[in-house]
């Protein structure tokens, strides 16, 4: 009970924000302090919303978005693991490869787009393909981080029942570090989406919130705009809870 009030407070604490900015945002749109065309009111977007949910687009552009999302993220989670695991375990992968993927991981993301449209063209595979990469890059730090932190006396154990590199691999490392691969696939989630509208928006034009905000933009539809931002804006929110739900879940010791 203790925790369903706490819970509840929580949330309450968390909608007060969100909530007096969006008063400010109907009170200044009906002051005519703001150009309405630059910020139109809630009930505008909210039909908006409507008419778009009405035609089918929203969902269309929403699941689009989603399931390109989803590609990405197992394809640079799956990716992520398996070269985490290589550069945790080894030795001399780990000397060879880390000083050049730590200085790789600092290109800013976008910078990619140009070079992984050259070999991968303007459609969706490029997409999934950028989506993959935002997703493998924490995996793979957060997974290389947990193996190393696995603790001597548990490879000790290991040691003295004489597992296989396999039995090492599965029953004495990934349980070490299942805490940060969990959390490297909660930032995987949140990357992979920030890329999904960035893919959209700079490659080419498609089905997609991305691609509903730039059909927003070329209009002048300041209504479509807002209504593609708010959804971007609750479905990372959503995403990042849900992620964070799940970890309670699998690992209660630790607070996330």
């Amino acid at each position: 009970m203790t925790s369903d009030v706490s819970t509840i407070r929580t949330v309450g604490r968390g909608l007060v924000l969100p909530a007096f900015l969006l008063a400010l945002w109907e009170i200044f749109s009906h002051s005519g302090l703001v150009n309405r065309q630059f910020l139109p009111p809630l009930e505008h977007v909210a039909a908006t919303a409507w008419r778009e949910l009405a035609s089918g687009k929203l969902v269309h552009a929403l699941s689009a978005s989603l399931r390109r999302d989803l590609l990405g993220f197992l394809l640079g989670a799956g990716v992520g693991v398996l070269v985490g695991l290589v550069l945790g375990l080894s030795r001399i992968a780990d000397r060879i490869v880390t000083t050049w993927f730590n200085g790789l991981k600092q290109i800013a993301l976008l910078a990619w787009i140009p070079l992984i449209s050259l070999w991968f063209g303007f459609d969706e595979v490029a997409k999934v393909v950028f989506i993959a990469l935002a997703a493998a890059i924490p995996v793979i730090l957060n997974l290389v981080e947990g193996v190393h932190a696995t603790s001597e006396k548990f490879i000790e154990v290991g040691e003295v029942f004489r597992f296989s590199r396999l039995q090492f691999i599965v029953c004495v490392y990934l349980p070490s570090a299942i805490p940060s691969l969990l959390t490297g696939l909660h930032l995987a989630l949140i990357y992979a989406w920030l890329a999904t509208i960035g893919a959209e928006y700079f490659m080419a034009a498609g089905p997609g919130i991305g691609g509903l905000i730039i059909a927003g933009r070329e209009r002048f539809d300041m209504d479509l705009v807002m209504l593609g931002i708010i959804v971007v804006g609750t479905v990372g929110f959503t995403v990042d809870r849900g992620a964070t739900w799940l970890e309670r879940r699998l690992i209660p010791w630790r607070t996330v």
